[in-house]
């Protein structure tokens, strides 16, 4: 009798490419599209999670790509006031629409409605990265100023990364009802003031989180023709949601989004691949093992699993997985690449009230 699963190989079968494999050594990675260089040019740009890969390529001798790096600082300054985060100053990109109207922005003149907003301390931020500075400006003007000197820079991230790499974090988004701007947080959650006539809450749909991603890509290949694409979706689960149901059915739906979207875009473009490190930090065979007892931050020695997978794959010249020892297990702690990552996200419930 013909099977068509006779000749299946060890990756398409659970007991053989997951059941019968240790934890720390799970390797989902299949058939990358591309090998990068050590001297490629990597931007980065996301949700909290795309720090952890940003910290990993520096740490493994990547070229991480950062115009905007605030090197006339001390590197605690740096750190605070959000340099080297991402490849440029733009904070958390949670939403692709956010994404594509920053590219809007940069290169065609789209200029947001709302352009500042003032803090319980009369100092400004700007709306769209409104935890970047924490001291605030003292006038809208500067923070005017200050955008016009980062869209700069984000023009040098789209134009000149040879490989650009995107987190997609969350579908749940707050716009304005005016010109539909994107925000990375609430009104009123650290600035400004929520106005039910003029923002709106919003959750992204598969098709219109499909869309958008798509035209992005159309849009950055178009002014960078070398260009290969990246994407991941952060395994970070919702700190709160809007909708009225349980963040744990909030986090699956956006997820589930975000995962199908980037799926798509990989499917449509040879130069777009998908890295599954969502997979590798929220799949069952680890068992819950690569978070913080907060069950969503992400653990340090989960981050490392990802980014040895993501080595030995993409990595020109490869990358060995190294073999199974005591202290590469899950139960061991690694050193917390987590900390001192910007999450604009915690302010909605911060621990400390």
């Amino acid at each position: 009798m013909a099977n068509p699963y006779a000749d299946a190989k060890n990756h398409q079968l659970w007991r053989r490419g997951v059941a019968s494999v240790e934890p720390h050594r799970l390797d989902p990675v299949v058939a990358p599209k591309f090998r990068i260089a050590r001297t490629t040019r990597v931007g980065t740009a996301g949700s909290c999670f795309a720090q952890h890969i940003a910290r990993g390529l520096t740490e493994m001798g990547f070229n991480y790509f950062v115009p905007e790096d605030g090197a006339d600082l001390p590197p605690g300054r740096r750190a605070r006031r959000g340099f080297g985060m991402f490849s440029a100053r733009y904070g958390n990109i949670y939403t692709v629409e956010q994404l594509m109207q920053l590219f809007e922005e940069v290169f065609d003149g789209r200029t947001p409605h709302e352009t500042h907003w003032q803090r319980p301390d009369d100092k400004f931020v700007d709306p769209y990265r409104p935890r970047i500075e924490p001291g605030g400006w003292p006038h809208p003007k500067k923070v005017i100023a200050q955008r016009q000197e980062h869209l700069a820079h984000v023009e040098r991230v789209f134009r000149e990364s040879e490989l650009f790499v995107f987190t997609l974090g969350l579908t749940e988004a707050w716009r304005s009802r005016v010109d539909g701007s994107v925000f990375p947080l609430a009104p009123g959650v650290v600035a400004g003031s929520y106005d039910p006539a003029l923002h709106e809450f919003h959750n992204f749909t598969v098709a219109e989180v499909t869309d958008t991603l798509v035209r992005f890509l159309e849009r950055l290949v178009a002014v960078n023709r070398g260009v290969r694409v990246l994407l991941t979706v952060s395994p970070v689960p919702l700190i709160a949601t809007h909708e009225d149901r349980h963040v744990l059915v909030s986090t699956v739906y956006s997820k589930s989004v975000l995962r199908v979207a980037a799926q798509t875009a990989a499917d449509r473009f040879g130069w777009v691949d998908y890295f599954p490190s969502y997979e590798i930090i929220t799949g069952s065979p680890t068992g819950g093992l690569y978070f913080e007892d907060d069950r969503r931050e992400v653990r340090g020695l989960g981050v490392a699993h990802a980014m040895r997978c993501f080595a030995a794959h993409y990595l020109e010249g490869g990358m060995a997985v190294p073999s199974s020892t005591e202290s590469e297990k899950p139960r061991q702690r690694a050193p917390e690449l987590g900390r001192d990552i910007i999450c604009d996200e915690e302010a909605i419930d911060p621990v400390d009230i």
